[in-house]
């Protein structure tokens, strides 16, 4: 299921980086990456953790495109 993030927005907002978000949700830099980009679909577990740790929500982390599954 494709979908998007706002945790490029997010981490800007609380000018952490890449790294830094890294350090704080416990995984490597390139998860984050990969998650910035759409193309590694999060546990809920870590979609849990990168929210908490953005300070917001995953609905309005994650934008899931659900537009082809109802076709």
């Amino acid at each position: 299921m494709p979908f998007k993030t706002k945790i490029k927005e997010f981490r800007a907002k609380y000018d952490l980086t890449q790294q830094g978000l890294a350090q704080k949700v416990k995984v490597r830099r390139e998860t984050i990456v990969y998650l910035e980009k759409g193309k590694y679909n999060p546990s809920l577990k870590l979609a849990h953790d990168v929210a908490r740790a953005l300070n917001t929500t995953i609905d309005e982390l994650f934008i899931f495109d659900n537009s082809k599954e109802q076709r």
